[in-house]
């Protein structure tokens, strides 16, 4: 998730690059409970249950105000049109990977619109939508309310449902559509714009003294994002299944 367009060039935020690592991090915990559950060593409803449920929504929240947080800052960076569409391209190839790899676990709920999917498309609104400044805050707003004020069966399938006006959610590993989650992309923007005006050394100031230790390696971790997210589930499914297989080998 975790997974936007790269600040600046040679200097980064290590404020920002730590927050997105502890979304990293408690997504990869989040992940090895779903794995753990998926191969028999708990027994938790992920669909249903607010304890993953909420968790779900959380993450992919601080995900995804992080990717407005960055574009703030490579916007006011003046990053360039190829850098962005770079970036932009790894992110889109990588959602594609992501489909065609739960296609072969998952055939019947593979991933066809999850996070990735939403942030390639949502960096290009959000481009759109930066000049917007304080409008931001209540066209973000608009975005969150409008799948509870607006709902068609016609919005039900994989052609459409990733607008996000479902009647129900649809069967799938992920799935973060446009609408609501656009709206936390905007005011992840619309508050990293007010920042960098307002109060810059929110996001450009050194770690605190405090949280030093912890946070540089987050940040670290926070800057290679996008290798993190790609890897870690492969690696984590693949240690859960060895230990299933050496538990229980068959036969």
């Amino acid at each position: 998730m975790p997974v936007e367009a790269e600040p600046i060039g040679a200097r980064r935020f290590d404020r920002l690059d730590a927050l997105r690592g502890v979304a990293i991090v408690w997504m990869a915990v989040f992940h090895f409970c779903f794995d753990l559950n998926h191969y028999g060593f708990i027994r938790q409803d992920f669909h249903d249950d607010p304890l993953w449920t909420v968790q779900r929504s959380a993450i992919v929240s601080l995900f995804l105000f992080c990717v407005g947080l960055g574009q703030a800052v490579a916007l006011d960076a003046v990053q360039g049109g190829p850098r962005f569409w770079r970036r932009w391209a790894q992110i889109a190839g990588c959602a594609l990977g992501v489909s065609a790899g739960s296609w072969l676990m998952f055939p019947r709920s593979y991933i066809s619109f999850g996070v990735l999917h939403g942030i390639a498309a949502m960096l290009l609104l959000l481009r759109l939508a930066a000049p917007a400044g304080r409008w931001l805050w209540p066209i973000g707003l608009m975005a969150l309310l409008m799948p509870v004020l607006v709902q068609d069966d016609f919005f039900d399938s994989r052609w459409t449902n990733w607008l996000g006006l479902v009647t129900h959610k649809p069967i799938t590993e992920d799935y973060v559509p446009l609408l609501p989650w656009l709206g936390v992309t905007l005011w992840g923007l619309a508050a990293g714009q007010w920042a960098l005006r307002c109060h810059r050394a929110l996001l450009s100031g050194p770690l605190p003294r405090a949280l030093s230790a912890p946070g540089r390696p987050l940040a670290v971790l926070g800057r290679w994002s996008l290798c993190f997210y790609m890897l870690h589930q492969p690696v984590l499914i693949g240690l859960v299944a060895a230990a299933a297989w050496l538990l229980h080998p068959p036969g």
